[in-house]
């Protein structure tokens, strides 16, 4: 059985190409950021701290790859990224290894999504892992369940990937995809 990560990404794989342009609204320690740098032709990847962005760095010279790493946060998705979005990935929490005080928040998460959404191809995805197992998370997790189960149904499909029976506030993955064909 998959982990709730490595369905997200094979989700988003299904749909990219060096043609793709692609969001990685939290880059965390880099490892979306080098999945995305791998199978797309422009990476935009955002984060609120500095360590994230030295570390998405690191890894991405270690394999050679180039993306478009900004200090801000995804809510200011809409000021950098201009073009058709094609495939997006949010990690929500915090960021391991770091100040753990420092957590995505629902306004700021749902503000990205509304960009990053408005922006998507038809075909094109968004994988959230939802990590709710900190303060403020549960709140976030509600916050975002009631908005992607608001989406219209004639233009996104959204689905949830998760375990039933683990303890300890186990994360779980959201996938939503923008239905139609390009007029």
């Amino acid at each position: 059985m998959k982990k709730p990560l490595a369905m997200a990404h094979d989700f988003l794989a299904e749909v990219l190409t060096p043609d793709s342009v692609v969001v990685d609204a939290t880059m965390g320690q880099g490892f979306d950021t080098v999945f995305l740098a791998k199978k797309a032709g422009k990476v935009y990847a955002f984060d609120v701290q500095k360590q994230a962005l030295v570390w998405t760095q690191e890894r991405l010279a270690r394999e050679n790859l180039v993306a478009n790493l900004i200090h801000a946060g995804h809510e200011q998705v809409a000021d950098y990224v201009k073009e058709k979005i094609d495939g997006a990935i949010f990690n929500l929490g915090y960021l391991p290894r770091a100040d753990k005080s420092l957590t995505t928040q629902p306004k700021t998460t749902l503000l990205a999504l509304e960009q990053i959404l408005e922006c998507l191809s038809f075909g094109g995805r968004i994988s959230i892992m939802v990590y709710y197992g900190h303060e403020g998370g549960q709140r976030e997790k509600d916050s975002l369940l009631d908005f992607v189960s608001r989406l219209p149904q004639k233009d996104f499909a959204v689905m949830s990937y998760q375990a039933l029976n683990q303890i300890n506030q186990p994360p779980f993955l959201i996938m939503i995809e923008k239905l139609g064909k390009a007029k």
